[in-house]
């Protein structure tokens, strides 16, 4: 969606709801004590109102339409103190920034800027282009967070849970045992990428543990969709120059859930890494949760990886039961042949997509997949 800006001008905006002011007491002798976040305010920026109209602020921006990084507006600083940077990892309060100057920053964020209402539980994520102005040593603070694209992004909280962005390609990593192989999530990371307009690459690892003969019905769906499948082991080789070649050059996210190996394979792709991994559970057979915060890693050949945090659950954001179809490759050619427009493939009679199902032109396990998603 194309953005739509207007430089310059006073914009009256939401503010986070934490930073209420509270309404008053009913001593009306008590000296009000100003919130600290007014210090970050010049004249041209104020807050007015009482209780819950103080949500609103005034403040000097550009309205800002389509952009992924989830706020109304983007604020105006003078860019002449500022250096470009890119957000490796976030910790806390706390974002390390790979700055133009060829620098590490350890940053914190503009209290103006995170006080910003926006639906994201953070306000900076791995993977985002910033602006930032440096202070004493490697200290600085984001003033401002360029547009997004390529944003990965789950429901967390109700709110939206931005694990990655600015990236091009999605390396959805699974295992074929230990953990055991879970279509279904897959499915959720390859409708996120649809929605994204994100290249999707499955990749399973392990492929060593298990007869290569049971692997050939989920590759074979997956393949026949249109998507790649790559079968890799992380013990005996198998398959990593191929991905070396998919990653090298490009901007991707490694993704999947505990235990499968994504920072096995990452060590394997990029020698002298040196990523902590662990085993899998002998009690449970999942995996144990080692890399606690993405991290955005350089890579010597050209582009860069995105190691995430292990997930066992990911909830789609803001997709709406109506549109799931439109981000399933193998539903969608049979979505306009229903005889009713507002068909949810899961009950009409003359259904073109459950017809396809039963003439064995859909994978069954795909379409049970999209009635799990559809009603969740």
């Amino acid at each position: 969606m194309a953005k739509k800006k207007q430089k310059g001008r006073k914009i009256r905006t939401e503010f986070r709801k934490k930073y209420e002011t509270r309404t008053r007491d009913k001593d009306l002798t008590k000296v009000y004590q100003g919130d600290e976040e007014v210090e970050d305010l010049d004249q041209t920026q104020r807050v007015s109102g009482k209780g819950e109209f103080t949500r609103k602020r005034t403040i000097i921006g550009e309205v800002v339409e389509g952009d992924e990084t989830g706020f109304a507006v983007q604020l105006s600083i003078d860019e002449s103190l500022c250096l470009k940077g890119r957000v490796l990892s976030v910790h806390g309060r706390d974002s390390h920034v790979a700055g133009e100057d060829g620098k590490l920053y350890r940053c914190a964020i503009r209290r103006l800027l995170k006080s910003l209402a926006t639906e994201q539980r953070h306000v900076v994520a791995a993977g985002d282009r910033v602006l930032i102005r440096p202070g004493t040593g490697d200290q600085a603070w984001i003033e401002r967070i360029e547009p997004r694209t390529g944003v990965i992004s789950r429901t967390s909280r109700q709110r939206r849970h931005v694990i990655v962005a600015n990236v091009d390609q999605l390396l959805i990593v699974s295992s074929a045992a230990e953990p055991v192989l879970k279509p279904n999530l897959i499915d959720r990371f390859l409708i996120t990428a649809e929605k994204c307009g994100i290249q999707p690459v499955i990749c399973i690892n392990k492929v060593d543990l298990v007869d290569p003969a049971a692997l050939q019905p989920i590759v074979g769906t997956y393949a026949q969709i249109g998507y790649r499948v790559l079968l890799v082991s992380a013990e005996n080789g198998k398959g990593i120059e191929e991905l070396q070649e998919v990653v090298f050059g490009k901007q991707s996210a490694v993704a999947g859930q505990s235990g499968v190996g994504k920072s096995t394979l990452l060590n394997l792709i990029e020698p002298g890494l040196e990523l902590r991994v662990r085993t899998v559970s002998s009690e449970n057979q999942k995996g144990r949760h080692t890399t606690t915060a993405a991290q955005l890693i350089p890579l010597a050949r050209g582009g860069y990886v995105v190691d995430t945090p292990g997930i066992r659950q990911f909830q789609l954001w803001d997709v709406a039961p109506a549109e799931l179809a439109q981000f399933m490759p193998d539903v969608r050619p049979y979505v306009s042949h229903c005889r009713y427009p507002d068909c949810t493939h899961r009950h009409e009679d003359s259904c073109a997509v459950k017809d396809a199902v039963a003439d064995g032109w859909m994978d069954p396990r795909r379409y049970e997949s999209y009635c799990h998603l559809f009603e969740s």
